[in-house]
């Protein structure tokens, strides 16, 4: 039994590896987690080899993704994102509130027999777990939120680094997860401070959304600028890393759910990309009210998750400080929020409806 487990470890990791290099080679941003998701999705579709991969080395992707972003951290990014934090939420807002929008329009369409409450759910840009969570408690469908989640995340994965590449090239960062610059590793003995960003990460996991990768990021962040110079993560630990994450999000991604959508998956493809198109517009606007960079602007506000958009934002020359600051704004505005938003808006809906 464990001589099979393995077995199916080193194929996913190595199918997953090999996507990553190829897209590597291919200049596709992000190659190691877009390679090795996409490996790891079509080896799952079309040869039925289920991947398999250690919630400990999953976990362990996150954390040294966390600890690396955490690294970007200086004093000076705390005092950084206060000018932006109104602005900016103000924006969330608008996004939240479009998304929500949009998700009740499409029940109007008669061809799409969706509920509002499984629509919205499937459309916030939230964390998949953490929607589907809340989706339960608001006798939403939660299957199909699974589902249009899914689409969602896919979609943000593969356009948002492309479309932020194309519009504004590679940047002073690499997609591979390598700096272009030379890399200082520390003394072997110096790596042991990163057991505290561990332990926090763990200990956050299941207690807020993305708490792995928060608390890895945080601790870090607080050993690197109050105690002492942390050591760099050395490349091919960190590609490492994304080949890991990669696999625990291609493997969450089945045929057998899209093809469950039907019409509706192509549907709620449309929605996200709506939302996308949507976000960049709030970036710009954002950039234009304040000192923000394009890339850093846009990237904050991007509907994908945290790790993802601070990745991309590194590859491209963006601030990951700034954006995983922001980014944690929004999912927190997010999860917190939106469930009683939500059960606000359908609460008085419900009562009127009762009243008439």
């Amino acid at each position: 039994m464990h001589e099979k487990k393995l077995q199916r470890l080193l194929i996913t990791f190595v199918t997953a590896a090999i996507g990553g290099y190829i897209f590597y080679i291919l200049h596709i941003p992000l190659p190691w987690v877009l390679g090795a998701l996409t490996f790891t999705f079509l080896v799952q579709g079309f040869f039925k080899q289920e991947a398999y991969i250690l919630i400990p080395l999953k976990n362990t992707g996150f954390i040294i993704l966390g600890i690396y972003f955490g690294l970007y951290f200086t004093m000076e990014t705390f005092q950084t994102v206060l000018p932006y934090f109104i602005p900016y939420l103000l924006l969330t807002f608008i996004l939240i509130f479009a998304c929500i929008f949009l998700s009740i329009g499409v029940t109007k369409l008669p061809w799409v027999k969706v509920d509002k409450m499984t629509s919205i759910f499937g459309c916030i840009p939230g964390g998949l777990s953490e929607m589907t969570i809340a989706s339960e408690a608001f006798q939403a469908r939660t299957p199909l939120v699974v589902i249009f989640q899914t689409i969602r995340l896919v979609t943000v994965l593969f356009m948002v680094p492309s479309v932020m590449a194309l519009l504004f090239g590679k940047g002073s960062g690499d997609a591979s997860g390598q700096s272009t610059g030379e890399v200082i590793l520390g003394a072997p003995v110096s790596y042991l401070w990163f057991v505290l960003p561990a332990i926090a990460g763990l200990y956050l996991n299941r207690k807020i959304p993305a708490g792995i990768i928060i608390g890895a990021i945080g601790v870090t962040a607080l050993i690197n600028i109050m105690f002492v110079e942390l050591p760099a993560i050395p490349p091919v630990v960190m590609n490492a890393a994304q080949v890991a994450v990669g696999v625990s999000l291609g493997k969450n991604i089945l045929f057998r759910d899209l093809k469950a959508g039907g019409k509706l998956s192509f549907v709620y493809f449309g929605t996200s990309i709506i939302i996308i198109a949507f976000s960049l517009l709030l970036g710009v606007i954002l950039t234009n009210f304040t000192s923000l960079d394009y890339i850093t602007a846009i990237l904050s506000i991007a509907p994908g998750g945290l790790f993802e958009m601070v990745l991309t934002a590194y590859s491209l020359g963006g601030d990951p400080a700034l954006v995983s600051s922001l980014q944690l704004v929004r999912i927190l505005v997010i999860v917190i929020g939106v469930p009683p938003l939500l059960g606000f808006i359908f609460r008085k809906r419900q009562t009127q409806a009762r009243e008439s």
